[in-house]
Protein backbone atom coordinates (compact mmCIF):
# COMPACT_ATOMS: atom_id res chain seq x y z
CA UNK A 1 0.00 0.00 0.00
CA UNK A 2 2.91 2.38 0.79
CA UNK A 3 4.47 1.70 -2.60
CA UNK A 4 1.19 2.52 -4.28
CA UNK A 5 0.89 5.82 -2.38
CA UNK A 6 4.43 6.84 -3.31
CA UNK A 7 3.81 5.99 -6.97
CA UNK A 8 0.57 8.00 -6.99
CA UNK A 9 2.34 10.99 -5.39
CA UNK A 10 5.21 10.90 -7.92
CA UNK A 11 3.03 10.55 -11.02
CA UNK A 12 0.49 13.09 -9.80
CA UNK A 13 3.33 15.60 -9.25
CA UNK A 14 4.66 14.94 -12.73
CA UNK A 15 1.14 15.33 -14.11
CA UNK A 16 0.79 18.69 -12.35
CA UNK A 17 4.10 19.90 -13.81
CA UNK A 18 3.00 18.75 -17.28
CA UNK A 19 -0.31 20.63 -16.88
CA UNK A 20 1.61 23.78 -15.88
CA UNK A 21 3.67 23.45 -19.05
CA UNK A 22 0.44 22.88 -21.01
CA UNK A 23 -1.04 26.11 -19.61
CA UNK A 24 2.10 28.02 -20.54
CA UNK A 25 1.98 26.52 -24.03
CA UNK A 26 -1.64 27.62 -24.44
CA UNK A 27 -0.82 31.18 -23.35
CA UNK A 28 2.18 31.24 -25.66
CA UNK A 29 0.12 29.93 -28.55
CA UNK A 30 -2.87 32.23 -28.02
CA UNK A 31 -1.30 35.38 -26.60
CA UNK A 32 2.25 35.12 -27.99
CA UNK A 33 3.72 35.09 -24.46
CA UNK A 34 7.30 34.08 -23.95
CA UNK A 35 8.15 30.53 -22.92
CA UNK A 36 9.97 30.76 -19.59
CA UNK A 37 9.46 27.36 -17.83
CA UNK A 38 11.69 25.51 -20.24
CA UNK A 39 14.64 27.60 -19.03
CA UNK A 40 14.48 25.82 -15.67
CA UNK A 41 15.81 22.54 -17.12
CA UNK A 42 19.60 22.40 -16.95
CA UNK A 43 21.76 21.40 -19.93
CA UNK A 44 18.80 21.20 -22.34
CA UNK A 45 17.05 24.44 -21.43
CA UNK A 46 18.60 26.39 -24.32
CA UNK A 47 17.63 23.70 -26.84
CA UNK A 48 14.08 23.60 -25.52
CA UNK A 49 13.79 27.37 -26.05
CA UNK A 50 14.07 26.79 -29.79
CA UNK A 51 10.84 24.74 -30.14
CA UNK A 52 7.74 26.44 -31.48
CA UNK A 53 4.65 27.15 -29.33
CA UNK A 54 2.67 24.62 -31.34
CA UNK A 55 5.20 21.83 -30.72
CA UNK A 56 5.39 22.88 -27.08
CA UNK A 57 1.60 22.67 -26.79
CA UNK A 58 1.33 19.26 -28.46
CA UNK A 59 4.25 17.81 -26.44
CA UNK A 60 3.05 19.11 -23.08
CA UNK A 61 -0.51 17.94 -23.81
CA UNK A 62 0.66 14.43 -24.74
CA UNK A 63 2.90 14.17 -21.68
CA UNK A 64 0.16 15.48 -19.38
CA UNK A 65 -2.36 13.01 -20.81
CA UNK A 66 0.02 10.04 -20.47
CA UNK A 67 1.04 10.93 -16.91
CA UNK A 68 -2.57 11.51 -15.92
CA UNK A 69 -3.53 8.09 -17.30
CA UNK A 70 -0.71 6.37 -15.39
CA UNK A 71 -1.71 8.19 -12.20
CA UNK A 72 -5.35 7.09 -12.56
CA UNK A 73 -4.36 3.51 -13.32
CA UNK A 74 -2.25 3.33 -10.17
CA UNK A 75 -4.70 5.23 -7.98
CA UNK A 76 -7.82 3.32 -8.97
CA UNK A 77 -6.21 -0.12 -8.76
CA UNK A 78 -8.14 -1.78 -5.96
CA UNK A 79 -6.21 -4.21 -3.75
CA UNK A 80 -9.45 -6.05 -3.08
CA UNK A 81 -10.02 -6.48 -6.79
CA UNK A 82 -6.44 -7.66 -7.21
CA UNK A 83 -6.93 -10.15 -4.39
CA UNK A 84 -10.18 -11.39 -5.91
CA UNK A 85 -8.59 -11.70 -9.33
CA UNK A 86 -5.79 -13.73 -7.78
CA UNK A 87 -8.31 -15.97 -6.03
CA UNK A 88 -10.23 -16.42 -9.27
CA UNK A 89 -7.01 -17.22 -11.11
CA UNK A 90 -6.05 -19.77 -8.46
CA UNK A 91 -9.56 -21.22 -8.60
CA UNK A 92 -9.34 -21.58 -12.37
CA UNK A 93 -5.98 -23.31 -12.06
CA UNK A 94 -7.33 -25.59 -9.34
CA UNK A 95 -10.44 -26.38 -11.35
CA UNK A 96 -8.23 -27.19 -14.35
CA UNK A 97 -6.17 -29.55 -12.19
CA UNK A 98 -9.33 -31.11 -10.75
CA UNK A 99 -10.74 -31.51 -14.26
CA UNK A 100 -7.53 -33.24 -15.35
CA UNK A 101 -7.61 -35.53 -12.30
CA UNK A 102 -11.30 -36.22 -12.88
CA UNK A 103 -10.57 -37.10 -16.50
CA UNK A 104 -7.85 -39.51 -15.42
CA UNK A 105 -10.17 -41.06 -12.83
CA UNK A 106 -12.91 -41.33 -15.43
CA UNK A 107 -10.51 -43.27 -17.66
CA UNK A 108 -9.78 -45.62 -14.75
CA UNK A 109 -13.52 -45.99 -14.08
CA UNK A 110 -14.12 -46.76 -17.75
CA UNK A 111 -11.43 -49.46 -17.62
CA UNK A 112 -12.99 -50.91 -14.45
CA UNK A 113 -16.41 -50.84 -16.08
CA UNK A 114 -15.08 -52.69 -19.12
CA UNK A 115 -13.44 -55.27 -16.84
CA UNK A 116 -16.69 -55.76 -14.92
CA UNK A 117 -18.64 -56.20 -18.14
CA UNK A 118 -16.10 -58.75 -19.38
CA UNK A 119 -16.31 -60.62 -16.06
CA UNK A 120 -20.10 -60.59 -16.27
CA UNK A 121 -19.92 -62.17 -19.72
CA UNK A 122 -17.53 -64.85 -18.43
CA UNK A 123 -19.80 -65.52 -15.43
CA UNK A 124 -22.79 -65.83 -17.74
CA UNK A 125 -20.90 -68.36 -19.87
CA UNK A 126 -19.88 -70.32 -16.76
CA UNK A 127 -23.48 -70.27 -15.52
CA UNK A 128 -24.72 -71.60 -18.86
CA UNK A 129 -22.02 -74.29 -18.82
CA UNK A 130 -23.01 -75.39 -15.29
CA UNK A 131 -26.67 -75.49 -16.33
CA UNK A 132 -25.81 -77.67 -19.33
CA UNK A 133 -23.75 -80.01 -17.15
CA UNK A 134 -26.63 -80.34 -14.69
CA UNK A 135 -29.01 -81.18 -17.51
CA UNK A 136 -26.59 -83.79 -18.83
CA UNK A 137 -26.20 -85.24 -15.33
CA UNK A 138 -29.99 -85.48 -15.02
CA UNK A 139 -30.07 -87.29 -18.35
CA UNK A 140 -27.31 -89.65 -17.18
CA UNK A 141 -29.05 -90.54 -13.87
CA UNK A 142 -31.66 -92.82 -15.53
CA UNK A 143 -28.83 -94.55 -17.37
CA UNK A 144 -27.04 -95.04 -14.06
CA UNK A 145 -30.15 -96.59 -12.54
CA UNK A 146 -30.47 -98.86 -15.58
CA UNK A 147 -26.84 -99.92 -15.20
CA UNK A 148 -27.43 -100.75 -11.53
CA UNK A 149 -30.47 -102.85 -12.48
CA UNK A 150 -28.48 -104.58 -15.20
CA UNK A 151 -25.70 -105.33 -12.69
CA UNK A 152 -28.25 -106.80 -10.26
CA UNK A 153 -29.80 -108.89 -13.01
CA UNK A 154 -26.37 -110.04 -14.15
CA UNK A 155 -25.51 -110.98 -10.57
CA UNK A 156 -28.74 -112.96 -10.33
CA UNK A 157 -28.00 -114.57 -13.68
CA UNK A 158 -24.52 -115.40 -12.44
CA UNK A 159 -25.94 -117.16 -9.44
CA UNK A 160 -28.34 -119.09 -11.65
CA UNK A 161 -25.52 -120.01 -14.00
CA UNK A 162 -23.43 -121.15 -11.03
CA UNK A 163 -26.31 -123.33 -9.85
CA UNK A 164 -26.62 -124.79 -13.32
CA UNK A 165 -22.90 -125.44 -13.46
CA UNK A 166 -23.05 -127.16 -10.07
CA UNK A 167 -25.95 -129.28 -11.25
CA UNK A 168 -24.03 -130.16 -14.39
CA UNK A 169 -20.86 -131.05 -12.46
CA UNK A 170 -22.67 -132.74 -9.59
CA UNK A 171 -25.50 -134.82 -11.13
CA UNK A 172 -26.39 -136.52 -7.81
CA UNK A 173 -27.70 -135.14 -4.53
CA UNK A 174 -27.10 -136.33 -0.97
CA UNK A 175 -30.45 -137.08 0.65
CA UNK A 176 -29.01 -136.40 4.08
CA UNK A 177 -27.97 -132.77 3.50
CA UNK A 178 -29.57 -132.16 0.11
CA UNK A 179 -26.42 -130.88 -1.54
CA UNK A 180 -25.08 -132.09 -4.90
CA UNK A 181 -22.11 -134.46 -4.96
CA UNK A 182 -20.16 -136.28 -7.65
CA UNK A 183 -21.08 -139.87 -8.34
CA UNK A 184 -17.58 -141.14 -7.50
CA UNK A 185 -17.67 -139.67 -4.00
CA UNK A 186 -17.92 -142.34 -1.29
CA UNK A 187 -18.47 -139.85 1.48
CA UNK A 188 -20.53 -136.64 1.26
CA UNK A 189 -18.10 -133.69 1.43
CA UNK A 190 -20.77 -131.56 3.04
CA UNK A 191 -22.23 -133.70 5.82
CA UNK A 192 -19.75 -136.61 5.95
CA UNK A 193 -22.41 -139.28 5.30
CA UNK A 194 -21.05 -142.53 3.90
CA UNK A 195 -22.65 -142.69 0.50
CA UNK A 196 -21.57 -146.28 -0.20
CA UNK A 197 -23.26 -147.59 2.88
CA UNK A 198 -26.44 -145.77 1.92
CA UNK A 199 -26.80 -146.21 -1.80
CA UNK A 200 -30.42 -145.51 -1.61
CA UNK A 201 -29.62 -142.09 -0.11
CA UNK A 202 -28.04 -140.85 -3.34
CA UNK A 203 -30.34 -139.86 -6.16
CA UNK A 204 -29.84 -138.03 -9.36
CA UNK A 205 -30.60 -134.37 -9.63
CA UNK A 206 -33.31 -135.17 -12.13
CA UNK A 207 -35.00 -137.61 -9.75
CA UNK A 208 -34.49 -135.13 -6.85
CA UNK A 209 -36.45 -132.52 -8.72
Amino acid sequence: MAKKSIAVWIFSSLTFIAIVHLVEAVTALLFNNQITLLRLYPLIGEKLQLITPTTYFLGSAAVAFILWGITCAIAFESPVETFLNKILSDAKKQSAVEARVLEEKSEILDAMNETIESNNKILAQVRDLIYNIRMEVKEIEPLKEGIVKIKAEMSSLGKEVKKLEEKMHFPTVCLTCGKPVLPEFKVCPHCGENLKLLPEAVITVKDYK
